[in-house]
């Protein structure tokens, strides 16, 4: 039981007061900006600049992704939505009605990570449908990593104003 203490206390279950938490954040909409449809940005950058074998290299890697999460999406569509809304609820409940910090925390992260996916998403079948390749699929990847960027600062605005009340919340009541 004690071992079990000091996991707690070296995790601080009080989230956004933990450095931890907000380097985890700072991660996470670095990757979620720098790889756009999993391919990497400088990638991205050469293939538009350079064309040739580069260019052929993020046609590519772009068509083997977007056939990856459309075959993930169509295989299971209802489970993957039906689990995402338990999660998304049930979080949202212990977050917001029991005031737990660590599910506002996680939700904060989560939130608009579900977003970006539903873009992603969104984005892949349009390049499906579309065949989208060349000048059109640099532009569709740079708009797509924008409006990534736009979510990801919007999200850690809100986080981190939200944290700053909730840490002065909690040093004024306890």
């Amino acid at each position: 039981m004690e071992q079990f203490n000091s996991v707690f206390d070296f995790i601080d279950m009080r989230s956004f007061s933990n450095l931890w938490y907000w380097i985890v954040l700072a991660v996470l909409w670095s990757s979620l900006s720098y790889f756009v449809l999993g391919v990497p940005l400088d990638m991205i950058r050469r293939g538009r600049r350079e064309g040739g074998q580069a260019q052929a290299d993020v046609e590519a890697l772009i068509r083997i992704t977007t056939a990856r999460v459309l075959h993930m999406v169509d295989e299971s569509v209802l489970v993957l939505t039906a689990l995402g809304a338990f999660w998304m609820s049930g979080l949202t409940l212990l977050a917001f009605y029991y005031t737990i910090e660590f599910a506002q925390a996680v939700f904060l992260l989560l939130a608009p990570v579900a977003l970006v996916a539903w873009f992603s998403i969104r984005l892949c079948r349009r390049i499906a449908a579309e065949n989208i390749v060349g000048e059109a699929l640099y532009r569709r990847l740079i708009v797509h990593r924008r409006i990534i960027q736009l979510i990801g600062m919007v999200a850690i605005f809100v986080t981190a104003m939200f944290g700053m009340w909730t840490n002065v919340n909690s040093s004024i009541l306890g």
